[in-house]
């Protein structure tokens, strides 16, 4: 046998170990936040008082990480810059603060999602192996990349989709193929795992796919064209409330406390909780077309101002919501399959607000089926291109720009080229 046989073996048996033991962690991890997650949100809606919380429980959680958290405040750009090679350390402490964190986020009826907290106790468990089995700096990258996609795989149920969603999300416009193998690995082990805990997902059904049609392409093109705007929207919307509360508050703990106290006024404003938590029941709602009209802009502003606000969870299952609602709502003006839009802009808006186009045409397939194929690639394709360089994570990097008007240099991230555009 010769040495590069040698040498691939080793490596196969090298990452196959690595990527399971990230896998079985942060699975089971995912599973105790799921079932947690679940059991919040039954207790929201049995106790119905517990929204008034909301601010104590808020400002609770930013004193904490103020007082303790360190760099762990910086979430997920924390794992997306270790993953891209940076230097600084992913501390342990981050898994138990976000986990806690975004429990109570829910608990209260904060609207935020769980993508962010999967994905930061993913890098804070794959930080701890790499530093157990001493790696060197090019294997703690990929390691950190395996954190990423199976704490994405485990939480969602789309372990194709969370494989390629940790290589492509570190930089726009590239694929980290080294990482692709560990990735794979880590992924599906984290959502056997998961399941293995008893742990299950919730199912979605699009309906049956239209017969193709040009005009029904357009259709589609137009809708894919508004998810792309929409997330853009979302992203900015985000961004600019955060600025806002640390320009107004200087102390976290009064910036989750204020934030508190508006979310529940205004919650009470229009009377209805259906844009509290995480939103599921808006999905359903999408996708049996009986979801009201704005409630996608609805869900956006509630989400922008939790997070804003500096409470924990994340943004992918809000934007699920947003792109279903959405979807829901364009069905029924194009004449288009509701359930069939609905999935559209579950996956569209997903896509444009984290520029991952091939994660989420591969999501498509794995939550919907692959008979919609074509209209999930042609609306992923559409929504990148129309997100322009916005994102919901600023530490992402331009690999290639998306156009050639957007010029940016090596390593730029998303951040200043949103402030030049």
């Amino acid at each position: 046998m010769n040495q590069r046989r040698v040498e691939l073996i080793l490596y196969l048996v090298k990452w196959t170990v690595l990527a399971s033991i990230v896998g079985i962690l942060v699975g089971s991890a995912s599973a105790f936040f799921l079932v947690s997650l679940e059991w919040a949100t039954s207790m929201q809606h049995t106790y119905t008082w517990l929204l008034f919380l909301l601010p104590f429980g808020g400002a609770l959680v930013s004193y904490t990480y103020w007082k303790y958290g360190q760099n762990a405040s910086k979430g997920n750009n924390l794992i997306i810059e270790q993953a891209q090679g940076e230097e600084e350390s992913v501390p342990f402490r981050m898994a138990p603060l976000v986990l806690g964190g975004t429990i109570i986020t829910h608990l209260f009826g904060g609207s935020a999602g769980r993508e962010g907290t999967a994905v930061q106790m993913g890098g804070a468990f794959s930080e701890l192996v790499a530093k157990v089995c001493k790696l060197d700096k090019i294997d703690r990258k990929i390691i950190l990349i395996c954190g990423i996609s199976s704490g994405f795989g485990s939480v969602f149920g789309t372990p194709l989709a969370g494989t390629i969603f940790a290589l492509e999300v570190l930089a726009i416009g590239m694929i980290r193929h080294e990482a692709l193998f560990p990735s794979f690995v880590a992924a599906c082990i984290g959502n056997i795992v998961t399941v293995a805990w008893g742990v299950g997902h919730h199912p979605y059904d699009i309906g049956d796919v239209p017969v193709f049609s040009w005009l029904l392409v357009m259709k589609v093109v137009l809708a894919a064209i508004l998810f792309g705007l929409t997330s853009r929207v979302f992203s900015g919307l985000t961004h600019w409330m955060k600025r806002g509360f640390v320009k107004l508050f200087v102390h976290p703990v009064w910036r989750s406390f204020v934030g508190g106290v508006l979310f529940v006024l205004l919650t009470l404003l229009i009377g209805t909780r259906d844009y509290t938590g995480l939103g599921i029941p808006l999905i359903d709602q999408a996708f049996d077309g009986t979801v009201a009209t704005f409630a996608f802009l609805m869900k956006l502003f509630f989400t922008a101002l939790t997070l804003g606000a500096g409470y924990q969870g994340g943004e992918v299952t809000p934007l699920f919501v947003i792109g279903s609602s959405l979807g829901s709502t364009l069905g029924s003006y194009l004449d288009v399959s509701i359930p069939f839009l609905a999935a559209l802009g579950f996956i569209g808006v997903f896509c444009s607000a984290t520029s991952t186009p091939i994660a989420c045409f591969i999501m498509g397939i794995e939550l919907f089926g692959s008979e919609a194929a074509i209209y999930f690639f042609l609306v992923c394709i559409i929504s990148y291109v129309c997100s322009g360089h916005t994102g919901i994570y600023t530490s992402q990097q331009i690999g290639v720009s998306k156009r050639k008007a957007v010029r940016a240099k090596e390593y730029d991230t998303i951040y200043p080229i949103r402030q030049n555009k």
